[in-house]
């Protein structure tokens, strides 16, 4: 039996309208992706930036200080007394010595990083990080040559 083969893809018309509802679809998925809860506090921190600062082969605890001078530790707000609370759970959870790393914006009073390294001494963390960003290029260095 032979059946008539009158089928020619792509060949006919190109409609619009699949083409319109899948950009649409799009656009759609695009801004409620944004409109999405994501958890923690969204803490706008200015970093200034660094030269060439020593690291550490120790598992560090990160603590960011906001420009008020307002911890916050695990993507949460703490107070004073209960971030000494936490370090100390995460000095006892971990077998080897932990390093603080402090994620400290560029307006933050000297007082609260004194504060902050006094918390950490005494939930028994000895080592203090600053956190910067990269220093900015050269004008001569690598990115000049391109």
């Amino acid at each position: 039996m032979k059946f008539p083969r009158n089928a020619r893809i792509l060949k006919g018309r190109q409609d619009a309208a699949p083409y319109a509802a899948v950009f649409f679809l799009l656009v759609l998925f695009v801004l409620l992706g944004t409109l999405v809860y994501t958890p923690g506090i969204r803490v706008p921190l200015d970093l200034p930036a660094g030269g060439d600062l020593p690291g550490t082969d120790r598992p560090c605890v990160p603590v960011a200080v906001d420009a008020n001078g307002q911890f916050y530790f695990e993507n949460a707000m703490v107070e004073d007394a209960d971030l000494g609370a936490r370090l100390r759970q995460q000095v006892a959870a971990v077998r080897q010595p932990l390093c603080l790393l402090v994620q400290a914006d560029k307006g933050v009073r000297h007082e609260r990083l004194i504060r902050l390294s006094t918390i950490a001494r005494e939930a028994g963390i000895h080592e203090a990080l600053l956190a910067t960003l990269p220093p900015p290029p050269a004008p001569g260095g690598p990115a000049a040559a391109r």
